[in-house]
C-alpha cells in the first residue's frame, strides 16, 4: 500500500502546478502504474496501457469539480462552517476515487465470460450525472459552493450510476475498489485542508497547499490499494488488444503530456514565473524554459514510447517499475520548471518531489511482487468493515475541525456558507 499512496501522492502534489483535469489524469495514471508493477499479474501488465488510461480518466474526470470556496469554509472561525467545508471536501475527494477506483477495478475485472460493456457504462454515467444535476442543483438548487460551480453534483450522479451498473452485474472487485478508493481520497481531501489550516497557524513558510493535494494523492492511493490487494483473489482478466493497448499508449505517453504542455506550460505563465523571480528579460526566460520543456518531454516521449513499448511482447514487473519511475520524473521535471524552483534559495515542498521518487524507486527494486491468487468468484465480505472505517473517518474529521475551530486563527481567504 505504502508506494501506491507515495506515488499518487506525490504526482498529486506535483500536478498543484499543472492543473485540472488532465493534471489529475497524469498524476492518477502514475498510481495505477505503481499497482499494476507491485501486483505481478501477468494479465495486467499485458494490458497495462489500456487499464491505466481507463483509470486514469476517470481519476482525473473529478477534476471539473470547482473547490476553492469549500476549501474556505474550512479556515472558518465557526465550528458549522469548519466542519461543513471539511465533510463536503471529504464528498468531493470522495467522487474523485469513487470514479477513479471503479472504473480501474472494472478494467482489472473485465472477464472473458464476463466482459465489461464500456459504452453502456459511460453512457450510463453521463445520463446519470446530467440528472442529478438536474434536479438537485436547476431544480432543487441545493448548492454546495455558490456561486461557483456545482459539477460536483455529476460526478455525483456518474458515481451513483457507475456504483448501480457494478452492483448489479456482480463486478464486486470493482466495487470494492471504488468504496475504498472514495474513502481513502474523501479522508485524505478533508484532512488535508485540516493540515493546511494548522500549517498556518504553525507560521512556518511552507506550501501547506501542497500538502492538501498531497494528502488526497497519499490516502487515495492508500484506499484503492487496499482496495485492490486486499481483495487478493481477482479473476483472470482478458486477453490483450492490440489495438487497445496502442491507443492507450499513445494517450498516455503522447496526448495526455502534450495537452498538459499545452494547458500549464503557456507563454503568459512562464512570464509571470519570470516576473515572480525578476528575470532581467521575462519573454526571454518562456521562451528558452518553454522550448526545453517541449524537448527534454519529446524525449521522453521517444524513450517510453520506442524503448518500453513493443505491442507484440508481454510488459514485465521490472519493465513496469521502470516506466512508473520515468513516468512521474517528468511530471516532477515539468512541475519544478513551470515554477522554476532552481531560482528558490530555499527548501520549498517541490524539492520533496525527488525524495519520495527516490523511496518510492527503493520500495519498488525491493520488494517482490504481490503474490495475487486468481480465482472466479466475489471479492471477501468488506461491508461491515467498511462500514467501521467510514464512521471513524467522519468522526475524525468532524473532531479536527472542533481542533481548528479551537485555535484562535482566522486565515485572509476564510469563506462562509452560512452567515
Amino acid at each position: 500500500m505504502l508506494p501506491t499512496a507515495l506515488a499518487l501522492g506525490t504526482a498529486w502534489a506535483a500536478r498543484g502546478q499543472i492543473g485540472h483535469e488532465y493534471g489529475a489524469t497524469w498524476a492518477a495514471a502514475i498510481g495505477i502504474f505503481t499497482v499494476i508493477a507491485l501486483s505481478g499479474r501477468e494479465d495486467w501488465m499485458g494490458r497495462l496501457p489500456s487499464i491505466v488510461a481507463l483509470g486514469a480518466i476517470a481519476w482525473g474526470s473529478g477534476g471539473i469539480i470547482s473547490y476553492g470556496m469549500v476549501v474556505g469554509y474550512g479556515y472558518a472561525p465557526d465550528l458549522l462552517n469548519t466542519s461543513y467545508g471539511l465533510t463536503m471536501l471529504m464528498v468531493i475527494g470522495s467522487l474523485y476515487g469513487f470514479m477513479g477506483g471503479g472504473i480501474t477495478g472494472l478494467a482489472l475485472e473485465s472477464t472473458p465470460a464476463k466482459k465489461v460493456d464500456w459504452a453502456a457504462v459511460f453512457t450510463q454515467m453521463f445520463a446519470g450525472g446530467f440528472l442529478f444535476w438536474g434536479f438537485f442543483i436547476h431544480q432543487l438548487e441545493w448548492f454546495m459552493t455558490p456561486p461557483r460551480s456545482e459539477l460536483w453534483a455529476g460526478c455525483m450522479g456518474a458515481s451513483l450510476a457507475l456504483g448501480w451498473y457494478l452492483y448489479r452485474n456482480g463486478y464486486s472487485h470493482a466495487l470494492r475498489t471504488a468504496l475504498f478508493s472514495a474513502l481513502g481520497a474523501g479522508f485524505g481531501f478533508a484532512f488535508g485542508n485540516f493540515l493546511q489550516r494548522m500549517g498556518y497557524v504553525s507560521q512556518i513558510s511552507f506550501n501547506w497547499w501542497n500538502v492538501m493535494e498531497y494528502s488526497i494523492g497519499f490516502f487515495g492511493g492508500l484506499g484503492m490499494a487496499y482496495g485492490i490487494f486486499s481483495g487478493n483473489k481477482w479473476p483472470r482478466t482478458v486477453a490483450p488488444d492490440r489495438v487497445s493497448n496502442r491507443i492507450g499508449w499513445v494517450f498516455l505517453i503522447v496526448l495526455l503530456p502534450t495537452i498538459n504542455l499545452l494547458e500549464a506550460v503557456t507563454t503568459e505563465r512562464m512570464i509571470k514565473t519570470a516576473q515572480g523571480i525578476q528575470a532581467s528579460d521575462p519573454a526571454a526566460f518562456a521562451y528558452t524554459w518553454q522550448s526545453f520543456l517541449w524537448i527534454i518531454s519529446l524525449i521522453f516521449m521517444v524513450v517510453l514510447g520506442v524503448f518500453y513499448y513493443r505491442p507484440a511482447i508481454r510488459f514485465t514487473q521490472r519493465t513496469v517499475v521502470h516506466i512508473t519511475l520515468l513516468y512521474l520524473a517528468w511530471y516532477i521535471i515539468l512541475s519544478n520548471f513551470i515554477s522554476a524552483i532552481w531560482h528558490t534559495p530555499k527548501f520549498v515542498s517541490q524539492h520533496l518531489y525527488w525524495l519520495n521518487l527516490a523511496v518510492l524507486a527503493w520500495l519498488l527494486y525491493r520488494n517482490t511482487p504481490y503474490p495475487m491468487a486468481e480465482n472466479e468468484g466475489s471479492s471477501h465480505p468488506y461491508a461491515n468493515h467498511l462500514m467501521k472505517w467510514w464512521i471513524a473517518a467522519v468522526a475524525i474529521i468532524l473532531l479536527v475541525s472542533y481542533i481548528a475551530v479551537s485555535i484562535n486563527y482566522v486565515h485572509p481567504n476564510t469563506q462562509l456558507r452560512f452567515k
